[in-house]
C-alpha cells in the first residue's frame, strides 16, 4: 500500500483534532474529485511498519481524537490489508479514540456477503473496528459545501456501532 499524506493535524475529517492518512489507489475516479493524483496505486510513498510507528505516536497526544483514512480508496483489494493492521494496532494501543474511514463504496457494498466488493477482512476485520464510515462516491452534481466532513448529499455518515446493536443502519448525529 501506498499513502500520498499523513496530516498531524486535521480539523476537516472528523471532529475534534484528527491524525488523517490518505491512501493511494483508487478505482472509482469520481469526476470532481478533490485529489485525483491519489487514484495512482503508486503514487506517493510505501506505507510501511516505520509509517505505522509514526501514525500510533501521532495519535498519542489526549487532545487528538481519533484516526481518519481516506484515499485514493481505503477499501481497495491493495490497501486493505495495510488498512486493517493500521486500525487493529490503533484500537489496541488507543481503544478510546476513534477511527473513521472514508469510503466510495456504499455501506452494503462492503458489508453484504454477496457483494462483488467484500471480502472478509472488510466485513470481520475492518467494518467492525470503525467507528464511523462515511459511504459512497462523490458526486460533483450532488456537491454541498454545507455539509459536514462529507462532499456530496449522497454521502453518509454511519454510525457502525449503532448500526451494529440496531441491526440497520443509524447515522452519526455529530456527537463524538
Amino acid at each position: 500500500m501506498n499513502y500520498s499524506l499523513i496530516r498531524k493535524c486535521d480539523i476537516a475529517n472528523g471532529p475534534g483534532v484528527r491524525i488523517s492518512l490518505f491512501v493511494s489507489g483508487c478505482t472509482h475516479h469520481c469526476p470532481g474529485c478533490f485529489q485525483p493524483e491519489t487514484w495512482d496505486f503508486n503514487y506517493g510513498e510505501r506505507f510501511t511498519k516505520q509509517t505505522q510507528e509514526k501514525i500510533l505516536e501521532l495519535l498519542k497526544p489526549d487532545y487528538i481524537s481519533g484516526l481518519t483514512i481516506l484515499g485514493g480508496e481505503p477499501m481497495e483489494s491493495k490497501n486493505i490489508l495495510g488498512v486493517c493492521e493500521l486500525i487493529s494496532q490503533v484500537k489496541r494501543f488507543y481503544p478510546d479514540k476513534t477511527v473513521w474511514l472514508y469510503s466510495g463504496y456504499t455501506f452494503e457494498q462492503l458489508s453484504r456477503p454477496t457483494s462483488s466488493v467484500t471480502t472478509n477482512i472488510i466485513r470481520y476485520n475492518i467494518m467492525r473496528r470503525l467507528d464511523i464510515l462515511v459511504d459512497g462516491p462523490f458526486i460533483e452534481e450532488k456537491k454541498d459545501l454545507r455539509l459536514k466532513f462529507c462532499g456530496s448529499s449522497n454521502q453518509r455518515l454511519i454510525d457502525l456501532r449503532k448500526t451494529e446493536a440496531a441491526g440497520e443502519i443509524v447515522l452519526w448525529k455529530g456527537e463524538e
